[in-house]
């Protein structure tokens, strides 16, 4: 730039400046007003030129406006006033004496201008809770004298612009609830003399594990930290590094990936909460986190994989304990401190739950679920008269509930089911302030009484009642369904489903205004059904009793088989729908003859199109991905065919290949599998097809060493168009079954959206066709259609498919509900639709590539994420039982972990199972000691096999089925790896794409010493908690 050019820009500055200096406070005010588009409450009328004494006075009569001594703004407080506008802070620049800028809770939006680092004066920065967008301007660090910076819970995305080092003054600085992401060390680093630091629910990633010099500039002065819900990963703070956070009150790093051992706490004098909830931690709870060494109040230790027991509680200050979902064993502490809030759930604590008596602690909230807790629940003493919640569910409790139990005022939230409870319920318990109440899956007998002296009065006065959920489910109780029912009036839910209730439903059904579930299915109740149901009623079920009379029109609306086996039900003046399967039958009227002619038509129109799609099925492989929909929209989730027969679906699906599988043989051929892996089948005979529940777009691909050439390639691809295709149900009704949804707070729809539901194939495995279905609210669902003659009967199914469902980890995928039809064919299991792509893809994908290879420190994190969600399943006994690439989800930019398909052997019969392991086998992924056992099943220690073959998988990128020539022969992967350790080149065969550095082989090295560990003999291989310790233990 030229020196005349220079000298016209400052000319410029300066007429600027000198222009913006002759305004007065209130010019710059009223151009910032005119970016407010929403006023509610009209506070903004008081910004008007009017309402001045003179042109250059303060406008302290305007709402949110506060003056300095000398007439200037100091202060814009508009904060949840229910504004909403596009934010021009470039009006701003103007105010030079403005010291506070507070806009929070309101519905602002548009980017932060630059020029706001303008505003040097500004101390108090607030503009959280808007709706603000984009990235945070570097110049937001020219701020100089900012002493409070808070921009959460909006949507600024991109990283922190570095130089807030510049902020000296800066003492809160809070960023939560953002899309913000960066190297978190670097950040901390950065940070001086602050004392509240909230970056929780972003995407920051990175160590914390950063060194004692990084962190001594905020460890001296920081007392609340919290970076919970973003990527962080590496270890945890050391000794060194933890002691300098000698002023720390809150520290909060829950929901990340960070793992290692705790160091000790006690040099922390004032740390009152410790919230590390949901990472990979591991090791012993440090015993002074349990004593009075430090003051703690709340310790959050949840979902890590935490071992050991807890002796005894002697901490005077901890009052919330949070030790679930982790590894402890041992009995139940023997005593408690002053801790009123406890929960040990999901552990493997093994003791009589009598032990409860010796707390003398006023509890208010336990939970003990998940446990291997046995025993009578005691009679609660007067201690418990505080208590609030009381969750003991899947345990192997016996005995009597307690007379007493009922009588506690404050207790709103019981959940006892899934043990062996018996004898009859108190009537107390129904009468008391109880709103939640979960009994089933128990042996409870006698009948249901919700009569007592005790509440006559409260029974006159219904709406007062506050039971909102009642599952008497799956227990022994007879007699009636007691009119008194009626006095629950805010009832939602409620289930006495298989039982033994007789007599005629109560009238008083139609008190339940609120009602929205309603199951009395499986028990023995006769008489009409109810009218005047409530109108909010999502799911209701009276089948398999003996009812009679009419079904109300307004509760025709629920699927047919909610009402089946019921003779004497039926449908009166209102026809049924036309059921395909049934006969035409000739009548003397002519319009019954023209119904019949209408259906033999249609009949034989069906029957031409059948001869059809016969046709081209047996000279077509690719008939499915021809077919074309004549209405140009992607069909419903449910079509209707009169054919026993499930469709064929084995060719399409969105996005994706089918993955087969070439034989193991080393001369290449293709193996003969039993029939019944590729049942139903539209292919000539050909090699199985082996999808899974996220298949893979791969092909073979050539050996990625020039001496070890692939013999046969274990995926391989069949290419198929992106068509959509139906799924095919052979009820004579749609969605003539039971909809079973496992946990309605997550999410609920009815039977008729589903049946509306788009549907596409995703692919095939040994259990059936996976597809995904779209509701009509957007919502993405995977459905997996059992295949037919695989699962138990529906007893057995329903209790199996409740444990799994049970499962809470934010590694697995969890089932949301099942679909119980009438016929076999009719099986399907429902779970969330994940985005992403499996392993396999990602290990075997060739080009053109959609992902990047993926790199060693991503693999290792892989391996991490899949052996902690191994630990959760297997510390509560639950093999995956069907471990390969496949059923392993890749997500998000991070790539974190997700475990598909665990546990369904736990639905299926021998047979099923046993088509399992051969699949497994054919794949490479079968443990040894199952090869030649009468009735293979799933196992803990068979897990760890398939996780040590995966790790191979990892590190070589050749798949389990591939046959490798050497040296030595033909041999499988686990042989091949096997043998170039014991030559001493185990390096040999690593993955090219992560072998050309020397950065980390000493870790390749170690993940590879943990594979051959996996694949030892059963009596010699580790415990997949052993797994997870040593992948921890690497660092790269």
């Amino acid at each position: 730039m030229t020196l005349p050019h220079i000298l016209t820009l400052l000319l410029l500055l300066l007429a600027c400046s000198s222009g913006s200096d002759s305004e007065p406070d209130s010019y710059f005010l009223i151009e910032f007003k005119k970016g407010i588009k929403v006023d509610p409450g009209n506070f903004m009328s008081s910004w008007n030129a009017s309402n001045l004494a003179n042109r250059d006075g303060c406008p302290s009569g305007w709402i949110g406006i506060s003056c300095s001594s000398d007439g200037r703004v100091s202060s814009i407080a508009l904060d949840r006033l229910g504004l909403a506008g596009d934010i021009k802070f470039n009006t701003l620049t103007g105010l030079y004496m403005l010291l506070n800028l507070t806009l929070s809770g309101n519905n602002f939006t548009g980017r932060i201008a630059p020029t706001l680092g303008s505003l040097g004066s500004v101390q108090r920065l607030d503009l959280s809770v808007n709706s603000f967008y984009g990235p945070i301007p570097g110049r937001i660090n020219d701020m100089y004298s900012l002493n409070y910076l808070n921009l959460s819970r909006n949507a600024f995305t991109g990283g922190f612009p570095t130089g807030i080092h510049n902020l000296q003054q800066l003492k809160s600085f809070d960023l939560h609830s953002n899309d913000l992401w960066g190297d978190i060390g670097q950040l901390l680093s950065e940070l001086k003399n602050v004392e509240y630091v909230d970056l929780s629910y972003n995407r920051f990633f990175g160590s914390i594990s950063v060194g004692e010099q990084n962190v001594s500039s905020i460890a001296n002065t920081v007392q609340f930290l919290s970076l919970s819900h973003n990527k962080l990963s590496g270890q945890f703070f050391d000794a060194d590094s933890i002691r300098r956070f000698r002023n720390l009150r809150v520290l909060d790093l829950g929901d990340n990936a960070i793992y290692g051992q705790l160091p000790s706490f006690d040099s922390l004098p004032n740390l009152k909460v410790l919230r590390l909830g949901n990472n990979m931690l591991f090791g012993s709870i440090p015993q002074e986190l349990l004593e009075s060494l430090i003051p703690l109040e709340e310790l959050d230790l949840s979902g890590n994989g935490f071992t050991g027991y807890i002796p005894k509680i002697n901490s005077t200050t901890v009052t919330s304990l949070n030790l679930s979902s982790n590894r402890l064993s041992g009995s139940l502490p023997s005593s408690l401190g002053k801790c009123v809030m406890l929960d040990l759930s999901w552990n493997m604590i093994d003791d009589n739950i009598s032990a409860v008596q010796n707390w003398e602690t006023p509890l208010e909230f336990l939970d003990l679920s998940s446990n291997n807790l046995w025993g009578s629940l005691p009679n609660m003493t007067s201690q418990t008269d505080s208590l609030t919640t009381l969750r003991v569910s899947n345990n192997s409790l016996t005995g009597a509930l307690p007379s007493l139990l009922g009588g506690f005022a404050n207790l709103s939230a019981v959940d006892l089911s899934l043990n062996k409870l018996h004898g009859e319920i108190p009537a107390g318990l129904f009468m008391s302030s109880v709103s939640y109440l979960n009994l089933s899956g128990n042996q409870f007998d006698g009948s249901i009484n919700l009569q007592s002296s005790a509440v006559n009065e409260l029974l006159a006065m219904s709406l007062l009642q506050p039971m909102e959920y009642l599952d008497l489910s799956d227990n022994k109780l007879i007699g009636p369904l007691p009119p008194e029912i009626g006095n629950m009036g805010k009832l939602k839910w409620l289930s006495v489903a298989r039982n033994s209730l007789s007599g005629q439903l109560p009238s008083e059904l139609s008190k339940l205004t609120f009602l929205e579930y309603l199951d009395l299915s499986g028990n023995n109740f006769s008489g009409p059904i109810p009218k005047n149901l409530s109108q909010k009623l999502i799911s209701f079920n009276v089948s398999y009793n003996n009812l009679s009379g009419d079904v109300p029109d307004d509760l025709k609306r629920f699927p047919r088989s909610f009402f089946e086996g019921n003779p004497s039900l039926g449908w009166g003046s209102k026809p049924p729908k036309v059921d395909p399967h049934a006969e035409v039958k000739g009548k003397s009227s002519s319009n019954n003859a023209r119904v019949a002619i209408i259906v033999a038509s249609v009949g034989a129109a069906v029957m031409i199109v059948f001869v059809l799609v016969a046709y081209y099925r047996l000279h077509s492989r690719d008939f499915l991905e021809r077919s074309a929909f004549d209405s140009g929209q992607r069909p419903s989730l449910f079509k209707f065919h009169p054919s026993g027969q499930p469709p064929s679906t084995s060719l399409s699906f969105s996005n994706a290949h089918l993955l087969t599988s070439n034989s193991r043989s080393l001369s290449g051929q293709q193996t003969e599998f039993p029939s019944g892996i590729v049942e139903h089948s539209s292919l000539p005979p050909n090699p199985p097809n082996l999808m899974d529940a996220y298949p893979t777009t791969t092909s073979g691909r050539k050996s990625n060493s020039p001496d070890s050439p692939t013999i046969s390639s274990s995926p391989r691809s069949i290419d198929a168009p992106e068509q959509p295709v139906r799924l095919d149900v052979y009820s004579p009704d749609r969605l003539a079954g039971e909809l079973f949804f496992l946990d309605p707070s997550v999410i609920v729809f009815t039977a008729e959206e589903l049946s509306r539901a788009p549907a596409e194939v995703l692919g095939r495995s040994s259990h059936g066709t996976l597809y995904k279905a779209t509701l009509d609210n957007g919502h993405m669902l995977t459905v997996k259609w059992l295949r037919v003659g695989l699962v138990k009967n529906k007893k057995e199914f329903a209790k199996e498919v409740k444990k799994i469902g049970s499962m809470k980890h934010s590694g697995i995928i969890p089932l949301r509900a099942y679909y119980w039809g009438p016929r076999e064919q009719e099986r399907l299991l429902l779970a969330d639709y994940i985005h992403g792509d499996s392993l396999a893809l990602h290990l075997y994908e060739t080009t053109p590539r959609r992902h990047s290879p993926l790199s060693f420190r991503q693999r290792l994190k892989v391996a991490v994420d899949v052996a902690r969600c191994l630990s959760y399943l297997h510390d509560r006994g639950l093999p995956h039982g069907n471990l390969k690439p496949s059923n392993i989800l890749l997500t998000g930019p991070d790539y974190d972990a997700l475990l598909a398909d665990y546990g369904l052997h736990r639905l299926m019969t021998p047979a099923g199972i046993a088509e399992q392991i051969l699949n497994l086998g054919a794949l490479g992924y079968r443990a040894p000691e199952l090869e030649n056992v009468p009735k293979p099943g799933p196992s803990l220690k068979a897990d760890v096999y398939a996780f040590g073959v995966i790790l191979m998988e990892l590190l070589t990128r050749r798949s389990a089925g591939d046959i490798i020539s050497g040296q030595s022969g033909a041999v499988d992967l686990t042989d091949w790896v096997r043998l170039c350790d014991q030559e001493g080149r185990g390096m040999d065969c690593i993955d090219r794409d992560i072998a050309a550095g020397e950065e980390h082989s000493r870790a390749m090295d170690e993940l590879l010493t943990v594979s051959l560990r996996c694949i030892l003999s059963v009596n010699e291989r580790p415990n997949i908690s052993q797994v997870f310790d040593d992948l921890c233990s690497i660092s790269v």
